[in-house]
């Protein structure tokens, strides 16, 4: 058997936390008002532009343009 396929689907998910990681400190940067709490409890990137709109108190339309500039189609 050989190990390297049995390991890809561990790879995969340390891979994705690690983008989960750098895109919340890009978050994190670019909306002080997050706390650390805030941050690891978001599940998406709806839930991110709710919270910036709550947050910010601006328009849903341009929380969503900010959100997917900084996204540029990562996931969170």
């Amino acid at each position: 058997m050989n190990n390297a396929s049995s390991n890809a689907p561990a790879a995969k998910s340390e891979a994705a936390t690690d983008v989960r990681k750098i895109v919340l400190k890009e978050v994190g940067a670019k909306w002080s008002k997050f706390s650390e709490q805030d941050l690891s409890a978001l599940k998406g990137k709806d839930d991110l532009v709710t919270q910036v709109v709550a947050k910010y108190s601006i328009e849903k339309a341009q929380a969503q343009r900010d959100v997917d500039a900084l996204l540029k189609d990562r996931h969170i």
